[in-house]
């Protein structure tokens, strides 16, 4: 028997854990953690699971295609070949783009972030553009896209990493790293080992909140009232670094009180000493009066200090004094309407401990810190990142050791091919009807403007979609709406490992190979320094089982037969590495013979707005968003309730708050067919308070029915005392079964299932994402006696 240890990394997850991949005669049996890799300190029980994943007996190993319409319970899918599946593919795409444009075709694209269609990412990207549908139903608007990029609506960029190796505390806002990041939570063990001081807002007692300084138990979909509290209670006891928020935020910018609009100097009938008509207007800290500033060089005129916090009454071109007020002065105003009674009453955090949260983050400096989808599942979630960035900002902490910044990473090209489709196409799409600077710039649409389109034809049919991987019916809310949908395309080809309840209404299905049967190629890895110096090919440690595939490979040949063969390097998949690798000088060749990656010189480079500023309007940090504003939308982060909360009218049928998290033994609506895993978590669970449940008759274990105003679905009843008993969460993504360990799927379309998603409605979004309630719902939980339906064993697949 001959072992063989190959150093890797494992492509679950965002994580992208550095690991040993394990091998016997040909076959995958273990992956292991890797220390000598920057992200290879640990490895969570899926990582472990590898060998289960590849050689489930769930896997589909061979294409598909649909013999029974689509409305039969049973697709009558019938094996063919690869060149079958593919000529039959490409001729139904081909036979829509001439009829009805490339626009009319959707691509349905999994998360990078939790799969790992990652490994094939930049190829599905170039075969969008050079196809030409601007649409990508993407799931961005429920996953990264509030923190990578309504971020830059006040900073300019989005997020990016925190500095946890030099940072003095962490802020973890919506996210657990224990479930999402494992990198992520080793590094923030490792800063509280050293005395970091840390600071979690989760409405649950989950991951590191049982070790936080503070825990903040938020309301869901509150996270905005009580960023804005605790922004107040630092500027009104000066707990915050005015003199960065002076010289590197829009914050002492006049903004006028009659039109809501950013001062210009042409509005003045006498405008600043040395400014130009469009330059913008502060007041002048040595002598009280105006002056001018530039954004386009990112100055004052002749150098003058501006006040942060001002008011000023300036003469019109019209002869009409002008109020106005700093765009400071007005954000301290609405976080003052925020006190931390009010925040307490009504997001259901202490008073005394948003002051002493407000003291700890300044006092422990620099700060650093990370939100993802706990702040983004809600329908208010742009302006709740917005008033999370500002709250940040006044720590002075941005791109400063210790705080967040953009680490340098090794060099590499980008070949997603967004020059191949032009502004107008790009113009069509879907998404733009809701806001022309949400994810529809990036060509992402939500799922609720897809199944609009698709349904209803607005704003036009969509009338084909090819999916790498996005399981609509389980990740997105309403999937009754989703299967409507679904059902009415012309053509659907989907990619996937298992045949997921979204594939079962695909006409064509492509299996596709897991990680350890493929290359993939990494040029930086995320979370710090020394991972973004790494460029690493992680090589196929085994054959791919049946006749799987990568999603690269499938995109490369489907290219040949569209007639894009040369912009896919005719096929040659080599080629295209090459030219990923080509500006790192780094050859295909060398990956090859070292699988553990080589590492480049890279250093953090802190502070560089001083020397580029801020990719904004206004080329500071902006307190005052005029971009939004342009748009309809509140220029300042003030909050508004989500659509469903206990301020609804619904509140009375419906008293609970429900929410929803990632359970740690799964990735979103996978491997729960996984024996090792499942058997961690063999039921789906909704916790509850044992107060709320004993109201009910409910004791831990029962089967319970959770009721909202969109459906009903049945899970387990698990007593948990850290939870408001004002607010139950319940786990997303079950469907599968197990068969192996006799435990049953779940029909998520049937009333009665599991489905949590199915709970929600996709009626009402955050005006600018598109982003759902999936956080932040109302519902009433009752025992039920019966076993909940899918018990018998039912299962999805051929």
């Amino acid at each position: 028997m001959t072992e063989t240890r190959t150093p890797g990394f494992c492509a679950l997850c965002k994580s992208r854990c550095g690991a040993i991949l394990v091998t016997r005669d040909g076959r995958l049996v273990g992956q292991e953690p890797n220390p000598a890799h920057p992200t290879g300190k640990a490895l969570c029980v899926k990582g472990k699971a590898a060998p289960e994943i590849v050689y489930s007996p769930e896997r589909q190993l061979y294409p598909l295609r649909r013999t029974r319409p689509k409305g039969d319970p049973d697709p009558g899918w019938q094996r063919i070949s690869w060149d079958e599946a593919l000529d039959e593919t490409a001729a139904a795409l081909a036979r829509i783009r001439e009829a009805h444009g490339p626009e009319a075709v959707v691509f349905g694209l999994t998360t990078p972030s939790g799969t790992p269609i990652a490994d094939d990412l930049r190829w599905i990207e170039r075969f969008i553009n050079a196809f030409g549908s601007p649409n990508t139903a993407y799931g961005t608007e429920i996953c990264n896209w509030h923190k990578d990029h309504a971020h830059a609506f006040t900073f300019g960029r989005g997020i990016a990493s925190p500095d946890f190796e030099k940072t003095d505390c962490v802020v973890l806002w919506g996210h657990n790293p224990s479930a999402a990041w494992l990198d992520h939570a080793t590094a923030v063990s490792a800063a509280r080992a050293r005395g970091a001081r840390l600071v979690v807002v989760d409405p649950r007692r989950a991951g590191f909140a049982a070790r936080a300084d503070e825990w903040l138990r938020v309301r869901p979909g509150a996270d905005g009232m009580l960023a804005l509290a605790i922004a107040g209670e630092m500027i009104a006891n000066g707990r915050y670094d005015a003199d960065f928020m002076r010289d590197w935020s829009n914050g002492p910018l006049l903004v006028r009180a009659d039109t809501n609009q950013l001062l210009r100097a042409g509005d003045l009938a006498v405008p600043p000493p040395g400014a130009g008509w469009g330059d913008l207007v502060a007041i002048g800290a040595a002598d009280g009066a105006a002056i001018g500033y530039a954004p386009a060089r990112g100055t004052y005129a002749g150098g003058a200090v501006p006040l942060l916090d001002a008011a000023a009454t300036l003469m019109g071109t019209d002869g009409a004094p002008l109020a106005c007020r700093s765009a400071f002065a007005l954000y301290r105003d609405l976080c003052a309407d925020y006190p931390p009674e009010r925040v307490e009453r009504e997001a259901w955090v202490p008073a005394e401990q948003v002051r002493r949260t407000a003291r700890l983050i300044f006092e422990a400096r620099p700060v650093s810190y990370y939100a993802w989808s706990g702040l983004g599942q809600h329908t208010n979630a742009t302006q709740t990142d917005r008033a999370l960035a500002l709250l940040m900002a006044l720590t002075g902490s941005f791109d400063a050791p210790g705080g967040n910044v953009e680490f340098t990473r090794a060099k590499g090209a980008d070949v997603s091919g967004a020059a191949f489709m032009s502004e107008a196409q790009r113009g069509k799409c879907i998404e733009l009807a809701r806001s022309p600077l949400g994810p529809g710039r990036n060509g992402w649409v939500g799922s609720d403007a897809l199944y609009d389109a698709i349904i209803d034809g607005r704003p036009y049919p969509i009338r084909a979609m090819v999916g790498f991987g996005r399981n609509f019916i389980v990740t997105h809310a309403d999937g009754a709406r989703g299967a409507k949908a679904l059902a009415g395309l012309d053509f659907h080809v989907q990619t996937d490992v298992v045949m997921s309840p979204t594939a079962t209404f695909a006409d064509i299905f492509l299996p596709v190979n897991t990680p350890w049967e493929r290359e993939g190629l990494r040029v930086g890895f995320e979370g710090s320094q020394r991972a973004e110096n790494l460029i690493q090919l992680r090589p196929a440690v085994i054959d791919s089982r049946g006749e799987a595939r990568s999603d690269g490979r499938i995109v490369f040949d489907l290219a040949q037969r569209l007639g894009l063969g040369d912009r896919f390097w005719n096929g040659d998949m080599d080629a295209g590495l090459a030219a990923v690798l080509e500006p790192s000088g780094v050859s295909l060749e060398t990956l090859r013979s070292r699988p553990e990656g080589v590492s480049f010189d890279g250093a953090p480079r802190y502070f560089r707005y001083r020397d580029e500023g801020f990719r904004t309007p206004t080329g500071r940090i902006e307190v005052f968003s005029s971009a939004l504003r342009d748009i309809g939308q509140d220029p300042l982060p003030r909050f508004v309730e989500p659509a469903l909360s206990p301020a609804s009218p619904l509140a009375s049928a419906f008293p609970l708050v429900l929410t929803s998290a990632k359970v740690v033994h799964y990735c979103h609506g996978q491997y729960r067919h996984i024996p090792s895993l499942r058997r961690r978590m063999p039921d789906p669970e909704v916790s509850l308070n044992p107060d709320t449940a004993a109201a009910r008759g409910i004791g831990a274990g029962d089967w319970v029915e959770i009721r909202t105003a969109n459906g009903r679905v049945r899970m387990r009843a698990r007593l948990d005392a850290g939870l408001d008993p004002r607010v139950v969460s319940a786990q997303y993504g079950w469907w599968q079964g197990s068969a192996e360990l006799g435990l049953p799927a779940y029909d998520p379309l049937a009333e009665g299932g599991a489905n949590y998603n199915s709970l929600i409605s996709d009626r009402a979004a955050d005006p600018v994402s598109g982003s759902t309630g999936l956080r932040s719902s109302l519902c009433e939980i009752v025992a039920v006696a019966a076993r909940p339906r899918g018990e018998g064993g039912q299962d999805w697949g051929p």
